[in-house]
């Protein structure tokens, strides 16, 4: 028995051997023969009917869409003509690509969600439209929606609300060189079109460019865009303060006066180059009153501004100059107005103190000879005297600007009586002439040399020597014709209808010009209208 099954062991033994052998012939042979993998030319293409066509970006039609929102679009901003020129054009998108939107949309989504702390509607930045989109594409939830209709809303709104809220954080949302130099008509045209309108703004201001939108949408690419939005914030303390009283205020009037005044701290002034910057004056003009910084200590005096017709324009200088006693060349307004008519008439002339100047010869003529018709020409000046009774006053503080406007003393003290004191025909009337005098001159100037401008102002001397001056009846009152301002001190001439007053109390002021009104209206398509 043993045997037996030892000689079946030994043939299953022989067998597997014969099998192995037989299986690696095979291998080796199939080898040989060096058959190709019949899978080896498959290509993508071959799979387009797995395709589902509902789930494909089709760019092309995406730029279709795109074009068709922007044709569509009547929005009127700055930045939405930029918007609708990028999309009008044979754009490459900004934030879809063909792995769909990425976390970019999120973070500027973020902070338009932050937008009513401004009094400012998250609907004017497409919020929700945005956050809608988003979802259904990335739930793939289109309804009855095109893939491709949905993402070019998606891409056009982000870039409208992106370029919206980044150029308005960084410059504003209003241009008020836009808004405020086209509000007052000089002059009409018989067809009653406007031809020319008064320059109210010369405040230089940062406005943007190109390069600024062109920077906007690299960040976005790049993957930049929180970083670039953070880079645009203002940072301004004063601002902080008028959010913080918006947030406090629920009377729509009063939160319409924020906003207009938060909307002017947005703009950002060029600095204006002067050796001492702790020092400068600014004239606010709503509030009627003029302030002279100095590091320790401010002076604070009332003063006039031009009327409603002739409103005086805002602007950034550096005083210069003073001159006392200046004479006075009447505006051609003033003069085809009012001198005019009195051509010819000797006693007016004199009484007024005017002469009158031909403009090409520079020789005085006899005001009898002069009628009306020669004095609308221009081709001669009306000046009034320097001294008492100027409408200048005793003094003029000069600035270069380019409307010949000036701070000056008046003639008619009690003019600093009247609550509402916008009568001028743009210039600046002072309430405390010789004290601003003093202030620009610092300590530039002696004692000696403040009376000789007391004396020529007609002031009573405060030194001995000029005491010992003016008893002399016999000797000139005016001992000094005008005196450089060294270094020059910036002069900011703005309109705020709220101001932080130096002993740190916010007041509110009349809206004399109808600015916050135009501002108004400027914000209303972001304002929040709840």
């Amino acid at each position: 028995m043993y045997d037996y099954l030892k000689a079946i062991g030994s043939r299953i033994r022989s067998i597997a051997y014969f099998m192995t052998m037989l299986l690696i012939a095979l291998f080796l042979q199939n080898c040989k023969e060096q058959q190709e993998n019949p899978n080896i030319n498959i290509q993508l293409s071959q799979f387009d009917e797995l395709k589902d066509q509902t789930l494909t970006f089709d760019f092309s039609k995406m730029r279709q869409q795109c074009r068709h929102f922007a044709i569509n679009d009547h929005d009127s901003t700055q930045t939405d003509y930029i918007t609708r020129k990028i999309y009008k054009s044979d754009f490459t998108p900004v934030w879809v690509n063909r792995y769909g939107v990425d976390s970019c949309a999120d973070t500027l989504l973020a902070y338009l969600k932050t937008v009513n702390r401004w009094g400012f509607s998250e609907e004017a930045f497409f919020t929700s439209k945005i956050e809608k989109d988003l979802k259904r594409l990335r739930e793939l939830n289109f309804g009855d929606q095109d893939i491709n209709t949905i993402a070019a809303r998606l891409e056009y709104h982000l870039t409208k609300a992106f370029l919206r809220y980044s150029t308005g954080q960084r410059f504003g949302f209003t241009n008020p060189y836009s808004s405020l130099n086209h509000l007052d008509p000089i002059d009409d045209d018989s067809t009653s079109r406007t031809k020319q309108y008064r320059h109210l703004f010369d405040i230089p201001i940062e406005r943007p460019n190109k390069a600024f939108y062109t920077d906007a949408l690299r960040n976005v690419v790049e993957c930049k865009t929180g970083e670039f939005i953070q880079s645009v914030q203002p940072h301004d303390a004063t601002l902080e303060e008028l959010q913080q009283m918006l947030s406090n205020t629920a009377d729509s009037k009063r939160r319409q006066t924020i906003l207009c005044n938060m909307e002017r701290h947005r703009w950002r002034r060029t600095p204006l180059e002067a050796s001492d910057k702790r020092r400068k004056v600014v004239v606010n003009i709503p509030a009627f009153l003029l302030y002279a910084y100095s590091p320790d200590s401010v002076m604070t005096m009332k003063i006039g501004c031009g009327s409603t017709k002739t409103k005086t324009p805002l602007l950034t200088s550096q005083i210069s100059r003073m001159d006392i006693n200046p004479q006075w060349n009447i505006p051609m307004s003033i003069i085809r107005k009012d001198v005019a008519r009195n051509a010819g008439n000797i006693h007016y002339f004199d009484s007024h103190r005017y002469f009158i100047v031909e403009r090409k010869t520079g020789k005085r003529i006899d005001p009898s000879l002069v009628t009306a018709q020669m004095l609308k020409s221009g081709e001669y000046r009306v000046t009034q005297e320097g001294g008492e009774g100027n409408s200048l006053g005793r003094i003029i503080f000069r600035f270069n600007n380019n409307f010949s406007v000036y701070l000056h003393d008046t003639s008619n003290r009690r003019f600093f009586n009247q609550a509402v004191r916008s009568v001028s025909h743009g210039c600046i009337r002072v309430e405390k002439p010789f004290e601003l005098a003093q202030y620009l001159l610092n300590n530039n100037a002696d004692e000696w040399t403040l009376d000789k401008i007391r004396i020529s102002m007609d002031m009573k001397p405060q030194t001995s020597k000029g005491i010992r001056y003016v008893s002399d009846t016999t000797r000139s009152r005016k001992l000094i014709n005008s005196r450089s301002v060294q270094p020059n001190i910036p002069l900011y001439i703005i309109y705020q209808t709220m101001y932080k007053t130096p002993g740190g109390k916010w007041e509110t002021y009349p809206d004399i010009y109808g600015f916050d009104a135009v501002t108004r209206k400027q914000l209303a398509q972001f304002i929040d209208k709840k």
